[in-house]
């Protein structure tokens, strides 16, 4: 009897690999890593025992892997939110098609460049002065869950009101400040913090905070460190440190704010 490999198993077998890959990728470097290395020793083992038709063990762990699939989406719960939102922000929702687009005016389109300036202005006035701050820059997802607790502005983006925002005598410097639909839509905002494990020593609470935040949305997050005075890009859980001016400049018109 040959054993035949048609284009359905090559597909089959690539999808796999993808999803485990994206699977590894959210949760690499976080408590979950070690759980789910468990859960999948336990499941070659129910395998074996399987295999060698240990009936009572493999009867006893059969009960266990098939109550699995709900046990798994418990104790993988942020994970899984994490999953589903990496699909729908990257890989369905489009940015060329999207509505906002196709309704957006020629001068909401012309006033991109300035937007970006302001806040390229902001966080290297801030930098120098090591004033630490924590921008979020909304993308599709919507920021209104994350306003809660915040204090609403609806402002116009400037480097001047960004900068007293974040000022350490001011009582909105504590927190984060989100920006939507070009405007500083709310400051003093709580964000999700990460619970990844594997951080640098160096990364504060505003880190923490901007990486929990990349994870939760589709969001991308400016950290100015008040220790170094560095700018920081975190995008999808991944930090890129010590961003320079041109840098951040670029990142911001790539995205149109």
């Amino acid at each position: 009897m040959g054993f035949h490999i048609t284009i359905l198993d090559v597909i089959d077998i690539l999808l796999v690999a993808i999803i485990l890959f994206q699977l590894f990728k959210l949760i690499r470097g976080t408590a979950a890593l070690s759980i789910f290395i468990g859960i999948f020793f336990i499941y070659l083992f129910w395998l074996v025992v399987k295999a060698l038709n240990m009936e009572l063990i493999s009867a006893l762990f059969g009960q266990v892997i098939g109550v699995g699939v709900i046990a798994l989406i418990i104790v993988f719960q942020q994970e899984v939110r994490r999953f589903l939102l990496v699909i729908g922000n990257r890989y369905i929702s489009s940015r060329r098609f999207s509505l906002r687009k196709i309704f957006a005016s020629v001068d909401d389109e012309q006033s991109s460049p300035r937007e970006a300036e302001e806040i390229v202005r902001a966080a290297e006035s801030m930098a120098n002065k090591k004033t630490g701050a924590l921008i979020v820059v909304g993308r599709r997802s919507s920021l209104d869950l994350y306003s809660e607790g915040g204090e609403l502005l609806n402002a116009r983006i400037s480097a001047e009101l960004i900068e007293t925002i974040f000022f350490k005598n001011t009582p909105l410097h504590d927190g984060a400040l989100l920006i939507e639909d070009g405007k500083i839509f709310a400051a003093r905002c709580p964000l999700p913090v990460t619970d990844q494990v594997m951080l640098p020593a160096r990364f504060g609470m505003r880190h923490r905070a901007a990486i929990g935040m990349s994870e939760h949305s589709d969001a991308l997050v400016i950290v100015v460190s008040e220790e170094s005075g560095n700018i920081t890009v975190v995008e999808g859980g991944v930090a890129r440190e010590k961003i320079t001016s041109n840098e951040l400049r670029n990142i911001l018109l790539r995205e149109r704010i």
